[in-house]
């Protein structure tokens, strides 16, 4: 466990030379178009083709609703969060990680192992995630070339792993910046190609039945609701906007604005197409995935093979991204404990130890995407667990403390209103994604060849 930073006396002088993990996984020397190419790849992912899902508990209204809301208020917290990031930065103190800047504004030691927990959380839960979907990909395409084929999901999951492996390797964030480029093509790529499929499949002669009626019970309505609300604020968050804004070369005021901007772009161009195609086509019957409702079990596929084929192609290739996105944080922490500042990137010293310990961490993943391939569940527990406490409560909590606005002033009250409801959103998400994980409990078997939705 990495240790909690102590209050430095000394801010204008740099005690990270000592720290590996500063030095070599989070080298500061990008622009902040790279920073926009991480963001988009930390949240424009594979799982916006789950929007379509989370309107089916919540209707058009509410759906649109939810998904501008948490667009609008995900963009100011983070925009809030880079602005106090600025200020401890002219400070003197600036923070490359989420945690240290928590513990430092909140002044509290407990904050640090907090943020930590959730955080290394999230992020080994997406690594897990992403290895298995791209498992699951390979396994979409073996099925079609190999109907009765022996292959089993795991052993698509290990390879998948193999590869994960030997991408892991960059040694820091700054050096995905191109393989995060070709994410964010990827991104588009596959929603074109998915809206581009719905629309035929909702035109052609086959198109399925539509029904957006909402489930008859009303407690059953209420909870699908929450439940959806934790999806998309799953989709919306990252929970690792420190970490992508400590990868931009000094100063970096103002350059994380303009990365969140070319995200936030790309997000008004897929999200509200994913989710608005998806769901005119099949409504309350929408998969979690959308690509499985447009490639059913029974029956011919609802769009041109090719297309749907491609679109699971680019998929997977975003994938890799994503997983090694989500790893920078579990290899900071270990290069910080394991490697030697003093010697080269890539010296043997800690040239050894980066391979064996990334390795390590890849075959974790690798090992429980194999053993629990539960992701459509576990997608809306790590939305009300995780995302919500990093990314809609404590950016306003670190803002009022740093700026200290009037409490009679609109921002301290708008801040505090976030805060408030999405605490309560958070609650009963957590309650309602955990009451259909035990629901769907009887569906789980361990290392089993389906993916349950």
């Amino acid at each position: 466990m990495a240790d909690p930073p102590q209050r430095d006396p000394f801010p204008g002088i740099d005690h990270r030379k000592e720290d590996a993990g500063a030095a070599f996984v989070l080298e500061s020397k990008g622009q902040w178009w790279h920073a926009g190419f991480h963001l988009t790849t930390a949240i424009v992912g594979p799982t916006i083709l789950t929007l379509p899902y989370a309107f089916r508990g919540l209707g058009w209204g509410l759906g649109f609703l939810c998904l501008t809301v948490m667009g609008v208020v995900t963009f100011y917290s983070y925009s809030l969060m880079s602005l106090v990031l600025d200020h401890c930065e002219r400070a003197g103190r600036r923070h490359i990680r989420f945690r240290e800047l928590a513990a430092d504004v909140l002044g509290s030691g407990w904050m640090f192992y907090f943020v930590i927990f959730i955080q290394t959380a999230i992020n080994t839960g997406i690594s897990i995630g992403a290895i298995l979907l791209a498992g699951e990909c390979l396994q979409i395409m073996y099925s079609e070339i190999a109907p009765d084929g022996p292959l089993k999901l795991y052993q698509f999951i290990a390879m998948v792993t193999v590869v994960m492996i030997v991408l892991s390797q960059l040694p820091t964030f700054h050096s995905l910046r191109h393989i995060n480029f070709v994410s964010l093509l990827l991104s588009l790529g596959y929603t074109f190609l998915v809206v581009g499929a719905c629309i035929y499949a909702g035109t052609s002669k086959n198109a399925p039945p539509r029904d957006y009626s909402l489930e008859t019970s009303e407690a059953s309505r209420i909870f699908s609701a929450f439940t959806s609300i934790s999806i998309i604020a799953a989709i919306f968050g990252n929970g690792i906007l420190p970490e992508i804004q400590a990868t931009l070369a000094p100063p970096t005021t103002g350059k994380m604005v303009k990365g969140l901007l070319m995200c936030y772009s790309v997000i008004f161009i897929t999200f509200y197409s994913a989710a608005v195609s998806g769901y005119w086509v099949f409504g309350n019957k929408s998969n979690s995935n959308i690509l499985k409702s447009l490639m059913p079990d029974e029956g011919p596929s609802l769009a041109p093979t090719a297309v749907l084929g491609l679109a699971v192609i680019f998929v997977l290739l975003q994938l890799f991204a994503i997983g090694l996105v989500y790893s920078q944080v579990a290899y900071e922490i270990m290069e910080k404990k394991s490697a030697d500042v003093k010697k080269g990137m890539f010296s043997k010293r800690n040239l050894i130890p980066r391979i064996i310990l990334r390795t390590l961490y890849m075959i974790f993943c690798g090992f429980f995407a194999a053993m629990l391939p539960f992701f459509g569940d576990i997608n809306g527990v790590v939305g009300a667990v995780g995302f919500i406490p990093l990314d809609f409560i404590l950016p306003m909590l670190l803002y009022n403390m740093t700026f200290k606005p009037k409490r009679s002033s609109f921002s301290y009250w708008i801040n505090t209103s976030i805060m408030v409801v999405f605490t309560g959103v958070g609650l009963l998400g957590s309650f309602s994604s955990i009451r259909k994980l035990v629901h769907d409990a009887n569906k789980f078997k361990l290392f089993s060849s389906d993916v349950v939705d």
